[in-house]
């Protein structure tokens, strides 16, 4: 059994992988997770999504990777290009998470609940079906997508490690 290449994927961070390699990030709180992937070529994507939408982007040099909005087409681009079809593109997402309580009920201080909600809009709008989460709540995850099998593992100090 061979070692499949770890690619880490930083905070604000995209990457692909194909055939083989386990795309990892970690520090998910309110940030999400969002993997991508074509199994029949075997072609796999992750970012690390940390705001909603670059309409909010004060910076010059946009980075694309930090906001649903322009990580997700970005990301399917990259796998375009490694022969992955959009049609076949599968999601699995984690994070998301509420990690502090606020008493003011202000949609600003939902972090997390907004980027799972822009993520899932991204989605939508490429047709590509969510087949699996593991957001919301109020801890924070690690996960490790594997290029080969399509498993995304999801791991946390409160709630251990789960496959979905």
């Amino acid at each position: 059994m061979s070692q499949d290449e770890l690619i880490k994927v930083g905070m604000a961070d995209l990457n692909v992988a194909h055939l083989t390699g386990i795309l990892k990030t970690t520090g998910l709180g309110s940030c999400v997770g969002v993997t991508l992937y074509d199994a029949r070529a075997k072609v796999a994507g992750m970012a690390h999504v940390m705001l909603p939408s670059s309409e909010i982007a004060k910076e010059g040099n946009l980075n694309i990777a930090k906001y649903a909005n322009t990580a997700i087409p970005d990301m399917i681009g990259r796998m375009e290009k490694l022969g992955a079809s959009v049609s076949r593109l599968e999601a699995k997402m984690a994070g998301g998470a509420q990690m502090f309580a606020f008493s003011s009920n202000s949609d600003t201080m939902r972090i997390g609940p907004r980027n799972v909600e822009a993520c899932k809009d991204m989605l939508a709008q490429y047709r590509i079906p969510l087949r699996a989460e593991d957001t919301g709540a109020n801890f924070g995850r690690t996960i490790e997508f594997n290029c080969t099998t399509g498993i995304l593992t999801v791991r946390s100090v409160q709630h251990g490690v789960k496959e979905i």
